[in-house]
């Protein structure tokens, strides 16, 4: 366990708030979204259902004053392979988003990579808890 860092817990709710508005976003609104970006309607709508229970998984740990370190390790990997997965896709032929779909993808790819650095630097920043 470690005594979370301002920077840290401030992180992990951001990223939380971040993901549950996207999550509710592409879970109700995958269709249209899907005819405006040309992304797959299932690919969106599954990506939303993770994206909500991920959302409340990372709120709970930064409503922690303490938390698992390994967890927090969890969330930073998972947000770096979330940035270069999102990344890959775009240039695996896979999908064949549009213009949008395209800006779609890579601006979350660069926001879920900046909260993995910022968790990463709150991680760092915070300490282990001393025993009496």
């Amino acid at each position: 366990m470690i005594t979370s860092s301002p920077l840290l817990r401030h992180a992990l709710i951001a990223d939380a708030v971040f993901s549950g508005i996207a999550g509710l976003a592409l879970s109700f609104g995958a269709s249209p979204l899907a005819g405006l970006l040309q992304l797959p309607d299932a690919l969106l709508r599954e990506t939303g259902l993770f994206l909500i229970v991920y959302a409340s998984f990372v709120g709970w740990l930064g409503l922690r004053p303490m938390a698992p370190r390994p967890l927090i390790l969890l969330v930073v990997a998972g947000n770096a392979a979330w940035t270069v997965g999102s990344i890959a896709l775009l240039f695996s032929g896979l999908v064949a988003p549009n213009v949008l779909g395209e800006i779609f993808v890579a601006v979350q790819a660069v926001g879920t990579g900046v909260f993995a650095e910022l968790q990463y630097i709150g991680l760092r920043r915070s300490a282990a808890p001393v025993t009496a």
